[in-house]
């Protein structure tokens, strides 16, 4: 199995405010804006519908009836779904040649994760709590069932074959990308180590926990994190864009990794680090 980190939702280019934690807990990856959307954020069946929190929360900069790129799509209930719709999530350009030369296939799991920071309305309008810290936090997953390339498939045949994808933003990108490949979820979620943990093959976390924070406790940027030793370079291949032994250092309670910041998408083969499945069948299984 290989494990991806991949960096999604608003960021400090793209939206520009972290991701909500919703005073219940809920952890609401809000979609860049743009690139493709297919549908505006109020039509996003989250949170309540995701116009107000974006609005809100960028201060009118992004409105309610502006596209969201919503990928990875992860969520049955966040839109009205056509039948045998799937959990997918697309990529292109260097990222996805990045994964294809990683070897990505069938049963490799991608872990998402994205910039949070605690919210609360206040005089009716969502705002970001003063004081609270910026983390890195895993909002889901989806393990692979099948790659799609866009463009050799075609786009009228690929929605033809697949009506489900109809909203998905990468169907609709430049009918000669030859780059652009759709993750489309298997069934069920199946781990090394672990066989079937019980979760379908993709989802979002029920709700935020400690143990979902990669950044390290205390750290003055969320791109400090703290991972599990088994992430070291010295157990296989190094996490891709994270080879240089300077970024890594012992910590009191696990690794201390300086991420590269720069990218989306870091690849880590666990063929020889037994540790991961269950590692992560605890992480996405814990109760809220």
């Amino acid at each position: 199995m290989r494990l991806v980190l991949s960096r999604k939702g608003f960021d400090s280019a793209a939206g520009g405010v972290a991701s909500p934690i919703l005073p219940d807990r809920r952890l609401v990856s809000l979609p860049i804006p743009g690139a493709g959307g297919r549908v505006p954020y109020g039509a996003i069946a989250r949170a309540g519908g995701l116009g107000p929190v974006v609005e809100d929360l960028t201060r009118g900069r992004i409105r309610a009836d502006a596209s969201a790129h919503l990928d990875p799509d992860l969520d049955p209930s966040a839109l009205p779904r056509a039948p045998g719709w799937r959990p997918a999530y697309g990529q292109t350009g260097a990222t996805a040649t990045h994964l294809a030369s990683q070897g990505i296939a069938s049963g490799d799991v991608f872990l998402f994760y994205g910039w949070f920071r605690e919210a609360a309305r206040m005089d009716g309008r969502w705002r970001h709590l003063k004081g609270a810290p910026d983390l890195h936090v895993v909002f889901g997953w989806l393990q692979v069932g099948e790659i799609v390339p866009v463009a050799r498939v075609g786009r009228e045949a690929l929605l033809r074959e697949r009506p489900w994808l109809h909203d998905h933003p990468h169907p609709h990108f430049p009918p000669d990308d030859p780059r652009n490949v759709i993750f489309v979820a298997s069934d069920r979620l199946v781990l090394p180590g672990v066989g079937d943990t019980g979760l379908p093959g993709a989802g979002e976390v029920e709700g935020f926990r400690e143990a979902l924070v990669l950044t390290a406790p205390g750290a003055p940027t969320r791109s400090l994190w703290r991972v599990p030793d088994w992430f070291s370079p010295e157990r296989g291949a190094p996490l891709t864009y994270h080879a240089d032994p300077r970024r890594w250092q012992a910590g009191p309670d696990g690794l201390i990794l300086r991420n590269v910041c720069q990218g989306q998408d870091f690849v880590l083969d666990c063929a020889d680090r037994p540790d991961a499945g269950p590692w992560l069948a605890r992480l996405l299984t814990a109760p809220a």
